[in-house]
Formats: C-alpha cells, structure tokens, sequence
C-alpha cells in the first residue's frame, strides 16, 4: 500500500506539471501577489485535480460518455470560462489591494479562478487516467474505499507542486518593477483569453460546420 501512495503521489506532481492556463493563473499570482495568492490558487487546481483522480478511479466510464456526448457544450463553457477570467486577469490591477507591507492581500477569487479554470477542462480526467496507467495503479477490479488513501496522495502531490512552484516565483516577485508586473499580468491574461477563444471557436465550428448539435 504503501508503494501505491508513493505512486499517488507522484501522480499529482506529475498532473499539475503541464504548462496551462492554471500554470499561468498561478504565475501571475505569485509575481504579483506573492507566495500565499500564488498557493491558494494551486490550491484550486489540487481541488479538481483530487476530484479528477477520484472520477479516474471510480467512475471513468461514465466520464468519458458524459464528454462525449456533450463535447460540444463543453468547448463553449470552457472557453467562455477561461475568456472571462483571461479578462480579468488582463484588466485589473494586481496592486490595488497591496498591504503597507507590499504583500498583497489573498482573496477568495484567487481560489475559484483556478478551480473554474480546472473545472473547464474535463479532458484532464483522461490524462489523470493515463498516469494512473503508466505509475499502475490502474485496473479492472472494482475499487473500494481503500483507494482513499491513494486519492489523498494525489492531492498530496499536487498540493506540494503548487506550493513549491508558487514560493520559488514569488522569490522573484521583488526583482520586478511594478510595471514590469502589470505586463506580466496583462500577457497571461491574455495567453489564457487565446486558449478560451480556441476552445469557444472549436466548439462554435462543430456546431456550425459538422452537424453537431450541442446537447
């Protein structure tokens, strides 16, 4: 068992290692709110990385019909996600809420940004699964409560990814000016606005172009 939550864990390093729009929420956050911004918004991505793990193990056959079967209404929904909170990012002022310590205050939003954003990209179930696979601690058998501390590994993982890459960026959060930041804000608001446009656009095309009515 022990052998399993090691892999777990490996798991959830290994998920939220991918360059997304979390990835880039996160590094914005660091850089100009700082560490704990940062962490609460890897937090986020944990949250639906464990809830992901968790349909991977119990329920992937049913995940994979459902996203199927509406693969077009996902496209739009997440795309819209990502655009409004690519928006956001892009438009506000990462320095409004600084402390008279220049640490920036954390806010809920912070929070609920990464978890819409995660929550946007069902695909990710499919790619939890996959590493379940390689690091075999995928099979046939029927799964009980005693893959709980397998999924609790994963969130494990994913907890110390985000934290470890959210403290070493806000360690440079000092060596830059804020206008420097303010650029980096509005850049990776707009990354993550081109990443909602191309998923709005796929689904808009399916829609429009191959019969494909959204359910």
């Amino acid at each position: 068992m022990w052998i399993d939550i090691l892999k777990g864990f490996a798991v959830g390093m290994c998920a939220s290692a991918p360059i997304g729009p979390i990835a880039i929420l996160v590094v914005q956050k660091s850089l100009s709110k700082g560490h704990k911004a940062g962490f609460v918004s890897g937090l986020g991505a944990s949250v639906v990385d464990t809830l992901y793990a968790s349909i991977a193990i119990f329920a992937l056959a049913f995940a994979q019909k459902f996203i199927d079967d509406h693969q077009n209404m996902i496209l739009l929904a997440g795309g819209a996600v990502l655009i409004a909170v690519g928006l956001s990012m892009a438009f506000s002022n990462p320095f409004r809420k600084l402390k008279a310590d220049g640490e920036s205050s954390v806010s809920p939003k912070d929070f609920g940004q990464a978890v819409a954003m995660g929550l946007s990209n069902p695909m990710a179930i499919f790619v939890m699964f996959t590493l379940f696979a390689f690091f075999g601690l995928a099979n046939d058998a029927p799964h009980t409560w005693k893959v709980t501390p397998i999924i609790l590994a994963v969130s494990a993982g994913s907890v110390t990814y985000w934290f470890s890459i959210s403290w070493l960026l806000s360690r440079f959060h000092g060596n830059f000016r804020m206008r420097t930041i303010l650029w980096i804000s509005r850049i990776t608001g707009a990354l993550v606005v081109i990443i909602g446009i191309a998923l709005l656009g796929q689904g808009l095309f399916n829609v429009c172009f191959k019969g494909m009515p959204v359910i």
